[in-house]
């Protein structure tokens, strides 16, 4: 009988929950960073670690302006910050 990663203790059949090649209780399945329960093939992974979709791409996505990172716009040639740029 497997272990699950998160507690380490035996995981039963009519318990599990297989993600990430690996078998988990109900409630062990959860993100690394919010906590939320996540189901089996509907999350992100990294590091093989269960993340929920918006924390995986708020810590691993793509960095740039109102996506998690720092970030400028180019207009005309000059670089307006953030806070002035026009709406889109």
């Amino acid at each position: 009988m497997p272990n699950c990663p998160k507690c380490n203790k035996p995981v039963y059949f009519a318990e599990r929950r297989r993600s990430l090649g690996k078998d988990w209780h109900r409630a062990c399945l959860r993100c690394e960073k919010c906590n939320k329960v996540l189901s089996p093939g509907g999350h992100a992974e990294h590091e093989s670690k269960p993340y929920c979709t918006k924390c995986h791409g708020v810590l691993f996505g793509p960095r740039g302006v109102n996506i998690g990172g720092v970030g400028s716009y180019a207009y005309e040639g000059e670089e307006i910050p953030p806070s002035h740029a026009p709406a889109t």
